[in-house]
């Protein structure tokens, strides 16, 4: 491992592994970028033409080669033109059996054969394919895959291959697939050390024994096998929702890779990116044929355009009737990112409104007395939480995020700071109907003011003074009148927690 020097010797991962963003629509940036996009899409196109056609200059030959590097699969998806919107399954999977022992050791995944669904997204390209919006399904799932009863997600492969895959996705997310991209996750390796390694940044410590990594808060450059082992490893607080926000960030920084100067002007790095990529690549058979003509029509999508999501969780530590450790949609929140995919919208503007709104919201904070008396009756791991530092104090946000963590709060993006920076005690800020979840967090922050905030939706925060009392640990006593705000009936936030290509990114 080496601290990263130069922006161009390796892939930049995530700021912070934990994500969510608000940016502004595409149109409003186009203007600004979009001489730059074109270029961009000029330099690709010629790239591909030279580099991996040899000069030939024919479509017909580009075609061909790809069609010999990517294998096909049938997924039973009904497919679609190059043209118009579109949603594809990405499955990675873990392929094994053709591993050496020496492989087998050096990457720590034991002798095992067979294959193992490791990653699902789902990939959203929109009408005029200026956007993808690519939405992360926890492996955890608990859900129905058909004809098999109840199972985790990640069951769905395993027990009926692509096509049960395919399945269970359209049942749970209520959206069609039209394609299907699985991915051999061990070629990773090959991919990453094409580009010259994978430059990292973790705000958490990591200890796996099982893969062997070990990394301390800070910035590491990984070649291959080890870039494996971080965007893998699920030793940290929130296990796979972790994961699945350092493999988020970890394509981000290929996508930037892929696209930068570094990589397209250099003929050797780029042939052999181009040709470690397809290689771990199975496409169903119309997407074969056509990935051309797909390839084209996003040749001027950029790190800004690509957004990443997660599904929204009622419960994190969901125990099933078998025992095992699995996790539940929100369901009324992911019915609505689903639908807002289906038509099209786009995650990081606000949703369109379903109805009038009755009351104009104040923007002036209004304080509440501290709930310390009544009874708490929402646990932490049922409230997700925005931390904010409000003083000059550097890393006292990501302290009280990881603390919170810790406690068992869900925080899900990394911490901000506040525009005043002069706060001397803690703040909670709630929006309404938060009341109840708002006294578990200040049971968790003692001495911390709490105050209602009428514009923050269904959102709350806390905003980190200088006087932070640490986190502690508190235990609700649930009972079945209480649950309802677990899981939510009211429109979710307006919002879904996003994240572009371009904030994964890791920052110097």
């Amino acid at each position: 491992m080496r601290e990263s020097e130069d922006e161009d010797s390796g892939v930049q991962v995530g700021g912070d592994a934990y994500g969510k963003v608000r940016v502004a629509p595409r149109r409003e940036r186009r203007s600004a970028r979009g001489a730059r996009s074109r270029r961009r899409g000029l330099v690709l196109a010629g790239a591909l033409s030279c580099l991996v056609l040899g000069g030939s200059g024919t479509t017909w030959a580009f075609t061909n080669y790809v069609g010999t590097r990517i294998k096909s699969v049938d997924a039973g998806v009904p497919g679609s033109q190059s043209t118009g919107a579109m949603n594809i399954l990405l499955v990675g999977v873990d392929k094994r059996d053709n591993l050496t022992r020496q492989q087998q050791n050096q990457l720590k995944l034991g002798r095992e054969s067979g294959q193992r669904t490791d990653t699902m997204m789902v990939l959203h390209l929109s009408e005029d394919h200026t956007r993808v919006t690519v939405v992360s399904l926890p492996r955890d799932t608990w859900t129905t895959i058909p004809g098999q009863g109840m199972h985790k997600i990640n069951a769905a492969y395993q027990l009926g291959g692509p096509k049960l895959a395919v399945r269970t996705v359209q049942n749970a997310t209520g959206l069609t697939i039209n394609h299907y991209v699985e991915v051999n996750v061990l070629g990773f390796i090959e991919v990453v050390d094409s580009l010259g390694g994978v430059d990292v940044c973790t705000p958490v410590a990591i200890d796996d024994p099982k893969t062997g990594l070990k990394l301390q808060p800070g910035n590491y450059s990984l070649d291959g096998t080890k870039a494996l082992s971080y965007a893998r490893t699920r030793a940290t607080a929130r296990s796979d929702l972790d994961r699945i926000d350092r493999q988020q960030q970890v394509i981000s920084a290929l996508l930037h890779q892929a696209l930068s100067g570094g990589t397209l002007t250099n003929p050797v790095r780029f042939s052999a990116f181009v040709n470690s990529t397809l290689g771990t690549l199975s496409v169903d058979d119309a997407l074969r044929r056509d990935l051309i003509g797909l390839a084209d029509q996003v040749k001027n999508v950029s790190t800004d355009d690509v957004a990443f999501a997660t599904v929204p969780l009622a419960d994190v530590d969901y125990k099933t009737p078998t025992g095992e450790s699995a996790v539940l949609w929100d369901k009324a929140a992911a019915a609505d990112l689903f639908r807002r995919i289906a038509a099209d919208d786009s995650l990081t503007r606000p949703a369109k409104p379903t109805a009038s709104p009755t009351v104009t919201p104040s923007t002036t904070p209004t304080a509440t007395p501290s709930p310390s008396t009544t009874p708490l009756t929402v646990p932490p791991s049922r409230i997700a939480v925005k931390v904010l530092n409000g003083t000059l104090i550097r890393g006292l946000g990501a302290r009280t995020r990881a603390d919170l963590l810790k406690a068992g709060f869900l925080v899900p993006e990394p911490a901000g700071d506040t525009r005043e920076r002069d706060h001397d005690k803690t703040l909670i800020r709630y929006g309404p109907g938060r009341e109840d979840s708002a006294r578990t967090l200040a049971a968790a922050l003692p001495g911390a003011d709490v105050r209602q905030v009428d514009n923050l939706g269904d959102r709350i925060e806390v905003v980190v003074g200088q006087k932070y009392p640490g986190a502690k640990k508190v235990t609700v006593k649930e009972t079945p009148e209480e649950t309802p705000e677990a899981t939510p009936t009211a429109t979710p936030s307006a919002v879904p927690t996003a994240r572009t290509a371009t904030e994964n990114i890791c920052k110097k």
